[in-house]
């Protein structure tokens, strides 16, 4: 096979990691994460029908270690997932695509999602 002198594709390597490549990644996460989240909501709306037992099990289970950490981590996915989707609708607005505005935004959303999550569980 004869070898043609063209351009070739860019490759990962050339690219920089920015924090919008890491917030582009962890808002799909985190919606797929709050989909799979929604089936615990189900789950709990039919345990509310199945009757007591049923409920306090599925109760016992979320008021436990590995319950409250999968709340705790659905409510950050929450807020950081909202956060990111208002970030994305003044982007759709044409207005934060400068770079370092971006970056700053992109913070922005990171810490706050944080803080919200933090506040929602020690201020109940």
């Amino acid at each position: 096979m004869a070898r043609i002198d063209r351009p070739l594709s860019p490759h990962l390597g050339v690219y920089r990691w920015e924090i919008s490549n890491a917030l582009s990644i962890m808002h799909r996460m985190t919606g797929v994460m709050l989909s799979i989240g929604s089936l615990a909501l189900v789950g709990w709306l039919i345990s509310l029908v199945a009757g007591h037992d049923a409920y306090s099990r599925l109760t016992a289970f979320f008021e436990g270690v590995v319950g409250g950490l999968i709340l705790f981590g659905l409510t950050f996915c929450l807020f950081f997932h909202l956060g990111n989707g208002i970030r994305h609708l003044f982007w759709d607005a044409g207005y934060g695509f400068e770079k370092e505005r971006a970056r700053m935004s992109g913070w922005g959303v990171l810490i706050s999602a944080l803080l919200l999550t933090l506040a929602f569980w020690i201020f109940p």
